[in-house]
């Protein structure tokens, strides 16, 4: 798969690298500001009781 997605990317090296940087940064950023959130409702570990 990473393969895939590096042959896909245009320019050299250090384009490539530079935009592989961005698209993991982008993949991140909407797991963690989307994803992550919606799912966190149906987690059943977010219901943690702590004995005071």
């Amino acid at each position: 798969m990473y393969s895939w997605i590096w042959r896909h990317l245009p320019g050299g090296t250090a384009v490539r690298a530079l935009l592989a940087l961005v698209l993991v940064a982008a993949v991140s950023a909407l797991l963690l500001f989307v994803v992550f959130p919606y799912v966190e409702p149906y987690v059943p570990f977010a219901d943690v009781t702590v004995d005071g």
